[in-house]
């Protein structure tokens, strides 16, 4: 459940949030909503596919965190870039409005980053998720244009992750797609010119390097598994 309300510097003056990765706070999610201005940064730890919306059947561009539901397998310390949609939790917007969810474990009174001083003005905390989702609004409008054109030159495919792990194990993962490679090298050069100008081709090949954090990935999970079996 979620209780989210406009942010008033009077009304929420002495709330704090915590901002530490943990999975009690809400990073156990193991496939999380990215955006394209994100995937350079992405690209160096997580692969970069799409999914669909459960509720509307939209694609969305997503960075795989973790293999099973729930998991996040890069909150053991590991200096790898958190995406803006888990950095701007518990914030929201309504409308232009900046809001927060006041039932989120990461909110209180006695924890955490103060979000306004003495004087009811933003702390610096408080601006820095402002500046976020400066970033992640406009970056949201032009993912979504980027998987129309993606959609629209019938470069997206569906891809079927199985991976297998030591303790016998196998995980096979569905609902994902990606950029079908064969159509790419097919499309004529003035469309592949267009791509480039729009800066789309840097993304598509970035999407395409990222499938190699998936054996990465599988690694990381394989450890875990065989530190729980150890009883690690």
């Amino acid at each position: 459940m979620t209780n989210v309300v406009v942010l008033n510097s009077q009304t929420h003056r002495t709330l704090r949030v915590q901002v530490g990765a943990s999975p009690s706070l809400g990073d156990n999610q193991h496939f999380v909503q990215v955006t394209v201005r994100e995937f350079p940064l992405l690209v160096a730890h997580y692969p970069i596919l799409l999914s669909k919306d459960s509720s509307t059947g939209a694609f969305y561009c997503g960075a795989m965190l973790g293999i099973d539901k729930d998991e996040n397998l890069f909150l053991d310390g590991a200096d790898a870039y958190r995406p803006l949609n888990l950095q701007r939790v518990p914030f929201y917007t309504v409308g232009s409005d900046l809001a927060i969810d006041l039932d989120s474990p990461r909110v209180g009174q006695n924890k955490g980053e103060p979000l306004f001083d003495e004087n009811g003005e933003p702390t610096p905390y408080l601006k820095s998720i402002m500046a976020t989702f400066l970033e992640l609004r406009p970056g949201i409008e032009m993912t979504k244009v980027f998987i129309e054109s993606l959609m629209k030159l019938k470069l997206v495919e569906p891809i079927d992750i199985d991976v297998g792990f030591d303790d016998g194990t196998k995980r096979d993962l569905v609902g994902l797609y990606t950029v079908n490679q064969d159509t790419l090298k097919r499309l004529p050069d003035a469309t592949v010119i267009d791509l480039f100008r729009r800066g789309y081709l840097q993304l598509i090949y970035l999407m395409i390097a990222s499938l190699k954090q998936v054996p990465v990935l599988a690694q990381k999970k394989n450890r875990r598994l065989l530190q729980a079996g150890d009883g690690h």
